[in-house]
């Protein structure tokens, strides 16, 4: 009896075709962010008005890790090691850690006088910097990828270190919050998961290739991180929906201090990449400094401040909407704004100049 000659690939074939469903609908969740993300908040709106909501505050901390774990996971640590352009990530560490916080603070001070909690929320969102859409819009716009990529880690530890300080030096008495709080959260939300997402990632890699890995497991990953972001968002709004419903003005009064800061951030890392850096490193510069890792701040927020963080959410709800849309609007005009190089009518005359 003659044995089939395609049985064999059946499996296999329909294994391909599982991921590529799964990463079409990871694609999807990451393009759709912006339409999502408001979705999310009138369903934990609509949750939190129809019930009592404070039972969502234990799905915080698993929602958490199915936010954060994935990242990690996707996050290679030996990009870290090797050649890098100094310069360039002296600028970003001093626009991520010197600049950025201050100016967030700052803002919160004019923004929020009398809500601690609310500066509390701004501070974290100017505190975390990068994250894989550093990488990703930079790729698209044609910069470095490879900086991008230290930045990256760079940023995330950079940050894990920095918020116990930065939090309890400058709202430590207003919130009333022990740094012992801050730094057992960074444990279980920023350091936790890296151990574990390393851990997983040289498993996934020994098993089945980096090729597989990078092609089938990889791409998978940040969908699942949306989830957890989406999800993490309805369960904030929920808890705060009450509150949101009396006062509904706090929508544009958390809103216009988000875009100040993402709005002098952009002009900021753009004078600066102009004026000191080639175009694909001022490029890595600015997506390296602009978009935060407003994931890992929105968790650590909810764990944080719990109930209180209800309303903070909302600041990082309305950084996630900002920063996506701002970065689809620079990309068309980064090498407008950061190209030094003179206008084609100005090098044709001194081309013509030159062969005179």
């Amino acid at each position: 009896m003659p044995t089939p000659v395609f049985s064999s690939s059946l499996p296999h074939d329909n294994q391909r075709s599982a991921v590529k469903r799964l990463i079409s609908i990871s694609a999807f969740l990451q393009d759709r962010l912006v339409v999502l993300l408001p979705l999310a908040m009138l369903a934990g709106f609509g949750a939190g008005l129809l019930g009592d909501a404070s039972g969502l505050k234990a799905a915080v901390l698993p929602l958490t890790f199915l936010l954060v774990l994935p990242m990690m996971v996707g996050m290679d640590i030996r990009k870290l090691f090797g050649t890098f352009d100094i310069r360039l990530h002296a600028a970003t560490l001093v626009l991520n850690f010197l600049v950025v916080p201050f100016l967030a603070y700052g803002l919160g001070l004019i923004a929020f006088p009398d809500s601690p909690w609310l500066r509390l929320g701004l501070l974290l969102a100017g505190l975390l910097p990068t994250s894989g859409m550093t990488v990703s819009w930079t790729g698209m716009s044609r910069g470095n990828v490879p900086e991008a990529i230290r930045m990256t880690i760079i940023g995330l530890i950079g940050g894990a270190v920095s918020v116990p300080i930065y939090v309890h030096v400058l709202l430590g008495e207003a919130i009333a919050l022990p740094a012992s709080v801050v730094v057992t959260q960074i444990a279980v939300i920023v350091a936790l998961p890296l151990l574990l997402g390393f851990a997983l990632r040289s498993l996934l890699v020994r098993s089945m290739g980096e090729t597989r890995f990078g092609s089938e497991v990889k791409p998978l990953l940040p969908g699942i991180s949306t989830l957890g972001v989406l999800a993490l968002v309805a369960v904030a709004i929920a808890l705060k929906a009450r509150g949101i419903l009396a006062s509904p003005e706090m929508l544009w009064s958390s809103f216009w201090p988000t875009f100040t800061l993402y709005a002098l951030n952009f002009v900021l890392s753009s004078v600066l990449g102009r004026r000191f850096f080639k175009l694909p490193e001022a490029k890595a510069l600015v997506f390296g400094s602009v978009l935060r890792n407003l994931s890992i701040a929105l968790a650590l927020l909810m764990g944080i401040s719990g109930p209180k963080g209800g309303e903070a959410a909302l600041i990082v709800t309305w950084g996630f909407v900002i920063q996506v849309q701002g970065a689809a609007w620079y990309v068309r005009f980064a090498e407008k704004i950061l190209d030094r190089k003179p206008s084609l009518p100005a090098a044709a005359v001194v081309e013509a100049i030159s062969l005179k």
